[in-house]
């Protein structure tokens, strides 16, 4: 048998850990090889970086540009900032913890980094939720959206958003369950295992009101957007058959929609894909089947879920224009993004003095006064166009708005155009 050392200030028992197992007060070592610990290690390093790095280029950005600095980014931001605290409270701790293959902090070092955890995890989520809930205002309710959009209203959901979330990670705190290590006792998290009154009902409540409640609710939001635009869109048709419409307005009907759907369908799978398996196994003990998850079951979806810290950045920041614009002015081994943002450019230019044109043409029969109205609304037009397709997070009002307001544009020129030649 192997010789155990015990340090009695920390509690920590050091020797193989595939050669023991055995309980120690607060820790309980694992029987798994030293390479399953080294594997995590890897992946866990590289979830760090990546987090870390993707975050801070996000906020580097936000704060580099002011014209970034809208109420509808500082949900990005707010996103951003509860990713990388995430990232760089949780990974490096999990880290070494896998290096030394187990717990090495103290029973107050894992409740410290448990709540950590919770707090930032959980804010994330909101976050999302919060977002999904912006822009289904902004694209659905524009009037409402006036009051919603503006900085200090932001500001207070943003605060709204860390309380709630404060309030989850407290709990375990106070007596609502407990903090404790997890899977390869590596990490640490709120008490799933333990069957009693106060483990099962914070279980059942976070995982319904963290989870399936803002999942639902995202669903809902980007469902009633995608059906808006495609309403609206079906409406500029009919408008432009009726006027002669042209080819531009139907291409871009179609990006549109479909820009729209991969961002709505990008983020709720990844949503889905980051915390389910965590909500899984944490139903599953919940339901009194415990005995069936193993070290190996109870690590990787706690590490897939800390990886969710690194998608959020590309998902919704590193596809923003501005954002790319940004970053490859400021950092100069991301010029290459500059690249992508001057070919969208060109693009935007072409359709909008195609779609231009294209309404010209259609109001050519009518008198002289009329080409200021067209050409105001073709701007505006083409303004919504650029702006879902290619910048859907920055001005949602105005292209809101502006898509809302199509429709009566085009009729009250409709309209219009036979007054004035019969004056």
């Amino acid at each position: 048998m192997p010789s155990l050392q015990v340090d009695c200030r920390s509690g920590l028992v050091f020797g193989r850990p595939h050669e023991m197992n055995v309980e120690h007060g607060f820790y309980r070592q694992v029987a798994v090889q030293d390479h399953v610990h080294y594997t995590v290690a890897f992946f866990v390093l590289v979830i760090g970086t990546v987090g870390v790095t993707g975050n801070a280029l996000v906020m580097y950005a936000f704060f580099c540009n002011k014209k970034l600095q809208t109420p509808p980014n500082f949900f990005i931001m707010n996103l951003a900032v509860s990713d990388f605290l995430m990232a760089i409270t949780q990974s490096p701790i999990f880290f070494i913890n896998s290096l030394y293959k187990g717990w090495i902090f103290g029973e107050a070092g894992c409740k410290i980094y448990a709540f950590c955890g919770a707090w930032f995890g959980i804010a994330s989520m909101i976050n999302l939720l919060t977002i999904s809930i912006d822009r289904y205002i902004v694209i659905t309710k524009p009037l409402q959206a006036i009051q919603w959009t503006s900085k200090k209203r932001t500001c207070i959901y943003i605060a709204l958003v860390w309380l709630y979330s404060l309030a989850w990670s407290l709990a375990p705190l106070l007596g609502w369950s407990s903090y404790i290590p997890e899977g390869l006792m590596t990490s640490c998290t709120w008490d799933y295992m333990t069957s009693t009154p106060a483990n099962k009902s914070y279980t059942l409540m976070l995982c319904c009101f963290v989870f399936f409640v803002p999942l639902g609710i995202i669903s809902y939001c980007y469902l009633c957007m995608f059906l808006a635009i495609r309403h609206t869109s079906r409406d500029v048709e009919k408008l432009g058959s009726q006027r002669r419409k042209s080819a531009i307005v139907q291409q871009q009907s179609i990006k549109t929609e479909w820009k729209l759907a991969k961002i709505a369908f990008v983020v709720i799978i990844v949503f889905v894909l980051s915390w389910s398996p965590y909500a899984c196994v944490t139903l599953i003990a919940w339901a009194g089947y415990g005995s069936i998850l193993d070290p190996y079951s109870k690590t990787v979806p706690a590490v897939i879920a800390k990886a969710s810290a690194i998608y959020n950045p590309f998902i919704y920041a590193i596809i923003h224009s501005k954002y790319r614009n940004t970053l490859a002015e400021k950092v100069p081994c991301l010029h290459f993004l500059s690249q992508a943002t001057r070919r969208e450019c060109i693009s935007v230019s072409q359709s909008e003095s195609s779609l231009r044109d294209s309404m010209l043409r259609r109001h050519s029969s009518g008198c002289k006064p009329m080409f200021h109205r067209v050409m105001s609304m073709s701007t505006t037009d083409t303004h919504i166009w650029s702006d879902v397709e290619l910048d859907p997070i920055s001005h949602p009002r105005q292209a809101s708005y502006s898509l809302r307001a199509l429709k009566d544009k085009e009729y009250k020129s409709v309209t219009t155009l036979p007054e004035e030649k019969g004056s």
